[in-house]
């Protein structure tokens, strides 16, 4: 399929008859374009049939406004354009939905909360790189999945009717969302109807990604002992086997829940629970009690043992590495940043929510007690582990991700560890905005879509 980057126009009718479309006079011969019969012209699901007519001096492609408005277009957009002579379809795209927790419809500076800035983000990416993006949430979704109310930015945030997106990027916080049927009926119809896209298409919880990653003997290496809390025989059997050990809601995040046991030298144990206010500190006379107030807990939570591992630090404070690994314009996985979290002073956990502060790889390593060897090499291998674990999901996993969060540790004596991997990496608005600046994790979310897509 021949394609190409370039200027949509639209006119009024007077210019451009309604359902004719004016292309460069170049860009016909060369792609062999029928000017003498009728042809199809397609953005995201919405099809027009239309006449092609040359324009001598003239590289872009210009279109009148009430079929503009039929087709879901704004703005005069720059959009890639591909010709298709099997099926004589001129497409325009690629058309990218961003499905989205919710939306403030009353704040129109922030219409999509902490997630605002990164969609405005979005939209300058697409306007650069030839590719045009629409926001919506599951109260956006009807019966008719032919169609949908979209976001779109256009001198300012507002509503219209869209196509139904060639990629969708599932951005949904919760599960209860991405559960409701209305959503999960929609990933399959517009998939099976319109052979849309849709990437990170699902949570993945702890034990689920410890348990997959167990099939592969190469990745085995990176995983701490891990099970999931059954009853209080596998809490002895951990607790007897490592001085210290985690209980992680298996679908938890941001640090939310964790609780760090740690057996004492006189036989007693002693639990770290994060909270609101810092960490909140308990002693048990022995693992029967302590047992005893998990298990109510049991009830609403179901919660993953891990080994307690010997993490670098900085001043007593627990470091560890977040990598965004994402899919690029090659359809391949590639680690696009590694940074390093350090702990907040009373914290045990990184998490930038719980306290943590950001550093990069090199800085963090080197505060800390480490060989010059194990230094000079840490960013290479956290990036090797990191692009490992996310092709052996891949692999495994029956699911579509384009991108994962991976928390990755590094122990005292330089060895990497698996913490755990979030299929919704954070896109909070926790970095100034720069109208001419696209973050390179911006670039490649881009860069994948226009992939799937075949633009």
């Amino acid at each position: 399929m021949s394609k190409k980057k370039l200027p949509v126009q639209t006119f009024s009718p007077g210019i451009v008859k309604e359902n004719t479309v004016m292309l460069g006079e170049r860009l016909i011969k060369q792609w062999k374009i029928p000017t003498d019969r009728p042809l199809q012209l397609s953005f995201g699901s919405f099809r027009q049939e239309i006449t092609v007519i040359s324009a001598a001096k003239y590289s872009g492609l210009r279109i009148s406004e009430p079929l503009a408005r039929k087709m879901g277009l704004a703005s005069r957009p720059v959009l890639r354009v591909a010709y298709s002579p099997s099926s004589k379809t001129l497409r325009l795209g690629p058309l990218i939905g961003v499905l989205i927790s919710r939306d403030y419809p009353d704040t129109p500076e922030k219409p999509f909360g902490s997630i605002s800035m990164f969609c405005r983000e979005l939209v300058n990416a697409c306007r650069k790189q030839g590719a045009y993006v629409y926001f919506f949430t599951p109260n956006h979704i009807t019966e008719s999945a032919s169609s949908i109310q979209g976001w779109i930015y256009d001198g300012g945030w507002r509503q219209t009717t869209m196509p139904i997106a060639d990629v969708i990027n599932n951005r949904l916080t919760t599960r209860k969302m991405e559960n409701k049927p209305s959503v999960q009926h929609f990933m399959k119809e517009v998939k099976s109807r319109y052979g849309s896209h849709i990437f990170n298409e699902k949570f993945l919880d702890k034990n689920e990604v410890f348990d997959t990653l167990k099939q592969d003997s190469s990745l085995s290496r990176l995983m701490p002992e891990s099970h999931l809390l059954t009853g209080y025989s596998i809490l002895k059997k951990m607790c007897s086997q490592y001085p210290v050990v985690f209980l992680k809601p298996v679908r938890g995040s941001l640090g939310k829940g964790i609780i760090r046991i740690s057996r004492q030298s006189d036989g007693t144990y002693q639990t770290l629970a994060t909270s609101v206010g810092g960490p909140k500190k308990q002693s048990y006379p022995n693992l029967n009690k302590l047992f005893t107030n998990v298990s109510g807990k049991m009830k609403s939570t179901r919660y993953q043992i891990q080994q307690g591992l010997t993490l670098i630090d900085h001043s007593k404070r627990p470091i560890d590495f977040r990598a965004l690994v994402q899919k690029n314009g090659l359809g391949k996985w590639s680690v696009t940043s590694v940074v390093a979290r350090i702990a907040g002073g009373n914290h045990f956990v990184s998490n930038l929510a719980r306290g943590g502060t950001l550093s990069t790889v090199k800085e963090a390593v080197n505060r800390c007690a480490l060989p010059p060897a194990v230094k000079s090499t840490a960013h290479a291998k956290l990036q090797r582990a990191s692009l490992d674990i996310a092709k052996g999901l891949d692999a495994l996993l029956p699911a579509h991700f384009g991108e994962l969060g991976i928390d990755l540790a590094m122990d005292t004596s330089g060895k990497i560890w698996l913490l755990e991997v979030n299929s919704k990496p954070s896109k909070n608005d926790n970095t100034p905005l720069h109208e001419q600046k696209i973050r390179p994790s911006v670039k490649r979310l881009l860069e994948y879509c226009a992939f799937l897509s075949g633009f």
